[in-house]
């Protein structure tokens, strides 16, 4: 960490993904970073991460150092290194949304732009909440095995810069179009079941924006980021009616009556695949099942607007 002549507990370390930079060059994103903070007078560091694992350890640092706040300039891969990174201290993320997704910023009605996310930063109050722990990683929004893992595979890094979250849609247009059904089995807290379905969400999520459509979802009946439960989607999409079918449910808020579509609430969840299938995590690549997940119950802390 450099030094500066400033308390770490007055200061924000501002941690940029050099591939998220808003449409603009990363010079240009820095430039308006810095500017930003400037304008409220707070000190502050940028330190630019090269890979998901500095990102981590550079948060990770910054936490144990006690700074005012780690702040996630990038998307939600670069907001989830930076609450694994502070999981569990009273050090606090903010975020500014500059990533493909942004789906924890809508979550919490983070500003578009960098000065109005900066001023949250700096100005904001502290909201606690859960985060899901999936071996060594920590997620803020949700994990998946199945389908979804298989869109975010497809959405190459040329891609999601060109298309934006449009990246995901075209990117997995054949898998969404013939929708592989596989044989999942699994243990929710105590309890054991086996599914025919095409996609495991473990989600922590409250809203999730559905990209590039301009509509937000609540993705299960009684997901929250503060209840202590993780809810465990079940989607056993048939064909591509089907998956229309349960988006437009989904969005209504329609959740019972369909036999497609199945959600439970529990503390932690093993998904199993026969044969395996792809598994995300925070909208990151990550392997295949088994996918094991737990709550870890007011862990993170986010600056949010007052």
């Amino acid at each position: 960490m450099p030094e500066v002549p400033y308390p770490s507990a007055e200061r924000f370390l501002v941690l940029i993904n050099p591939s998220a930079s808003g449409g603009q060059s990363p010079v240009v994103m820095r430039r308006r970073i810095a500017s930003a903070f400037a304008e409220h007078d707070v000190p502050f560091d940028l330190v630019t991460s090269a890979s998901p694992a500095e990102a981590l350890e550079i948060s990770r640092s910054a936490a144990r150092e006690g700074v005012r706040a780690v702040v996630a300039a990038g998307g939600d891969g670069t907001v989830a290194q930076a609450l694994r990174g502070t999981a569990g201290t009273e050090v606090p993320v903010a975020i500014l949304p500059l990533g493909t997704g942004n789906q924890l910023a809508n979550n919490f009605d983070i500003p578009a732009s960098v000065e109005g996310a900066v001023r949250v930063a700096v100005e904001g109050q502290v909201e606690q909440i859960d985060l899901g722990r999936a071996g060594d990683d920590v997620f803020a929004l949700m994990a998946g095995a199945g389908l979804d893992a298989e869109l975010i595979a497809a959405a190459t890094p040329e891609m999601k810069k060109l298309l934006g979250p449009a990246a995901y849609v075209l990117g997995g247009l054949k898998s969404a179009l013939a929708p592989r059904s596989s044989k999942f089995r699994l243990v929710v807290d105590d309890r054991e079941l086996e599914v025919q379905a095409s996609m495991i969400l473990v989600a922590n999520v409250g809203q999730l924006a559905v990209s590039p459509l301009p509509m937000d979802i609540k993705l299960a009946p009684r997901a929250c980021f503060q209840d202590g439960l993780l809810d465990v989607c079940i989607f056993a999409a048939r064909k591509l009616p089907d998956w229309a079918a349960m988006l437009w449910r989904v969005a209504r808020e329609r959740y019972a009556g369909d036999d497609r579509m199945l959600f439970i609430q529990a503390k932690r969840v093993k998904v199993e695949a026969d044969p395996p299938v792809a598994v995300q995590i925070d909208g990151e690549a990550a392997g295949e099942t088994p996918l094991e997940a737990k709550v870890m119950p007011g862990a993170g802390r986010i600056l949010v607007p007052r």
